[in-house]
């Protein structure tokens, strides 16, 4: 039997088997915000967060599929926090703080600064997130920008 260690690491559990490093439970989402975001969830800002950026579009544009969705939701967030947490990679950049600075803070290019992409963080900042649409994109693939940073770190 191999030898197996956990360790907290920045408040995440990590696994040791055999000198091999391996994510034991990678808590890249937090149930607390995905409830928070949930409150606005009519406008899909909470599946935008856990990595469903076609059902947040929707989302946005029937008003949680007329409140209907929105409530159902509310269950359904603890298993998109298990499958957001088993699809992204965590690592310095945390997720949470990121799309909270995207999401009150992302005309203003706060959460690229955060990321250290200073050049388009500035270039939002005087231009309002490049009129709307870089913030817009950013939703849709703010989760996957911040995997492929945490992996090449």
């Amino acid at each position: 039997m191999q030898n197996v260690e956990l360790k907290m690491q920045n408040g995440r559990k990590k696994q040791f088997v055999a000198g091999n490093h391996m994510n034991a439970q990678s808590d890249t989402h937090r149930k607390t915000i995905g409830y928070i975001l949930w409150i606005f969830g009519f406008t899909g800002s909470h599946r935008f967060y856990y990595g469903k950026p076609m059902t947040g579009t929707i989302y946005f544009f029937t008003l949680g599929l007329l409140g209907i969705g929105w409530l159902i939701d509310l269950f359904l967030i603890p298993a998109m926090d298990r499958e957001a947490d088993l699809r992204f990679s965590a690592g310095p950049i945390d997720y949470s703080i990121a799309w909270m600075l995207l999401t009150f803070l992302g005309l203003l290019g706060i959460h690229r600064m955060y990321m250290n992409k200073w050049f388009t963080g500035i270039l939002y900042l005087l231009t309002g997130g490049l009129l709307g649409f870089g913030y817009l994109y950013d939703f849709w693939t703010l989760n996957d920008q911040i995997t492929i940073l945490n992996r090449s770190r």
